[in-house]
């Protein structure tokens, strides 16, 4: 069972590297930074890392990863969720995450699992992608998260979503 889980993680991994590398052509035609737009005035904490940035505001937290990183658990997710839940005081159950892949880059999809071993929660995630490399990296990591991901072709959608409660808890 070991050897099937890993050998199962391994092949996601490259199979969402080979998307990446393939997204990478891809011009991001209309997907837009945070910064430039209005919702950015209303930005609680801006949180700025080497791999990119995190935007918190009231009902939600926005991130946008810089172009070719590798996102993993032990470089970079883990520390994020330790500032948001810092800065809500909480385990993240009540955070909804917005993803705006305004960038290419890989994740490694599988370290989902180690989020919620690690005791952490989120109330929804949502990700903002409008190619296909985008919305197939979803499906894989649906693989590993424990609840619906939504997908959403701009930010604007996305956060009109969260703000309108349409927002299921499970």
């Amino acid at each position: 069972m070991f050897f099937y889980i890993v050998s199962l993680t391994f092949l996601i991994t490259i199979w969402s590297n080979i998307i990446n590398l393939v997204s990478h052509s891809v011009y991001f035609y209309g997907m837009i930074s945070i910064v430039n737009t209005e919702l950015y005035k209303d930005c609680l904490k801006e949180i700025n890392y080497s791999f990119g940035n995190v935007f918190i505001f009231k009902e939600f937290v926005i991130s946008q990863f810089c172009r070719g990183e590798v996102i993993s658990w032990e470089n970079q997710i883990k520390l994020m969720v330790e500032d948001i839940g810092a800065f809500y005081n909480s385990d993240g159950s009540d955070v909804v995450y917005i993803s705006n892949r305004i960038n290419s880059y890989s994740l490694v999809a599988a370290d989902w699992l180690k989020f919620y071993k690690s005791n952490y929660k989120v109330k929804a995630y949502c990700v903002v992608s409008q190619n296909k490399a985008g919305y197939l990296n979803s499906m894989i990591e649906k693989l590993f998260f424990k609840k619906e991901i939504r997908h959403f072709s701009n930010l604007y959608e996305a956060v009109n979503y969260v703000k309108q409660g349409l927002i299921e808890i499970s």
